[in-house]
């Protein structure tokens, strides 16, 4: 549980289908030490599935200060919207002019 904890971001970030995986990656890679193994598997509805292994090197070191981390925007940057302003912005609602 502890290892999946840091890559488990749907129930913050919702579902983004293909973009579950690489973003996940992201996630793990912020907090990600050298020489830590990292397996991602993906599957999606037509039954197709992917999995990669990668292992950090210590360049890791030098770029994870490049950006800001996934969890700080998950946690530091929430809009809430109420119904309303989500119909307008997604143009739910259409008003005669």
């Amino acid at each position: 549980k502890e290892q999946l904890e840091t890559g488990w971001i749907v129930p913050w970030m919702g579902n983004t289908y293909s973009g579950s995986s690489p973003t996940a990656l992201a996630a793990v890679l912020d907090v990600a030490e050298p020489g830590d193994k990292i397996f991602m598997v993906s599957f999606g509805s037509g039954a197709g599935s992917d999995g990669f292994i990668f292992e950090v090197t210590d360049k890791i070191k030098d770029v994870q200060d490049r950006a800001v981390k996934l969890r700080d925007m998950l946690d530091n940057n929430k809009i809430y919207l109420d119904y309303g302003e989500y119909a307008k912005f997604r143009e739910k609602i259409i008003l005669n002019e």
